[in-house]
């Protein structure tokens, strides 16, 4: 954040993500001695968020970025931060899935040509690989399934086309799976082993990463922004669900349950090319498997959002 030069504008910020990035950015700055507005822009749906950011130094702009009027009434800006985006809803409303992941992001990037970006897509984009590997890297070829992941892949095309046309400078990042205290595969998997309800064991295997180390990442990426876009595998490593659930047991003293059996393939990525970047994740497996089972344990608030981890078929 000391070498980046101009403000920063992170759109969509209301979501899962969002507020923990623009405080990460604000204290970045702090410790930077790199004064800088950080400006979070969203539809803030959610109570408290929008207070919660203007607290602690981030400038909050309610906004339909789906609005031409209230897109161009944005601050100008040299850094801009893409997270807008839709998975959950996306077989009962697909038409909405394509927009939000397709055309917004070409409206955007029109609207700050000049800017450095970071785009967020998923690791929806590969195909399903052999369990027992370490999942696609940046290198090899796509395969969404579903509208979710199809769309996503078209958001990286409309990505390319802009990078290329305008020359801006993008960074690309397929993310898979963040986690925190009251979202992601850990808080599903916890959920469960609490309630004892069985844990599907089809998609055997998962990549997590820590929502903190994640953020980090995503603020890093900003000076790797190139054009053909610089594409990322924004994840950690490979865990196995049965071994979470065991673990989460073992802290509990809970048996846990089981449906099913493990693939042979799952929804993998490699994340070695993030790691000789930026070194590995701070936060591992197991610091972040007993902060959310300790979380859990004393009836922490959960955001009541499932991740379907499990889901083989792109159905969102």
């Amino acid at each position: 954040m000391r070498a980046l030069e101009g403000d920063l504008l992170v759109l969509g910020a209301s979501g899962k993500m969002g507020p923990s990035l623009a405080r990460l950015a604000v204290r970045a700055c702090g410790a930077a001695g790199a004064p800088r507005r950080i400006i979070a822009a969203g539809r803030f749906s959610r109570p408290g968020i929008r207070e919660t950011l203007d607290r602690s130094g981030v400038e909050t702009i309610v906004c339909d970025l789906f609005s031409p009027q209230e897109l161009d009434a944005l601050p100008q800006v040299e850094n801009v931060i893409f997270m807008a985006g839709q998975k959950f809803g996306s077989t009962d409303d697909p038409s909405g899935t394509w927009a939000t992941n397709t055309y917004l992001t070409g409206a955007a990037l029109q609207r700050f040509p000049n800017a450095r970006w970071v785009v967020f897509s998923t690791g929806n984009v590969y195909p399903m690989s052999p369990a027992s590997g370490d999942g696609p890297s940046e290198a090899d070829g796509t395969g969404p399934v579903g509208d979710y992941a199809q769309s996503a892949l078209a958001r990286e095309r409309v990505v390319e086309f802009f990078a290329h046309r305008n020359e801006t400078a993008v960074s690309i990042l397929r993310l898979n799976y963040a986690v925190e205290l009251r979202y992601g595969v850990l808080r599903d998997i916890a959920d469960r082993v609490r309630r004892s309800e069985p844990i599907d064991l089809s998609m055997g295997y998962v990549n997590l990463i820590w929502q903190g180390d994640a953020n980090a990442r995503v603020l890093c990426a900003l000076a790797r922004g190139a054009v053909p876009p610089f594409v990322l595998n924004l994840t950690g490593p490979k865990a196995a669900v049965r071994h979470i659930a065991h673990r989460i047991g073992e802290i509990w003293n809970i048996e846990p349950m089981f449906v099913g059996t493990e693939a042979d393939t799952a929804l993998l990525s490699d994340p070695r090319r993030s790691f000789e970047l930026f070194g590995p994740p701070e936060v591992t497996l197991e610091r972040m498997t007993r902060l959310v089972a300790d979380w859990v344990a004393r009836g922490g608030a959960s955001l009541e959002q499932p991740t379907h981890y499990q889901e083989r078929h792109g159905q969102f």
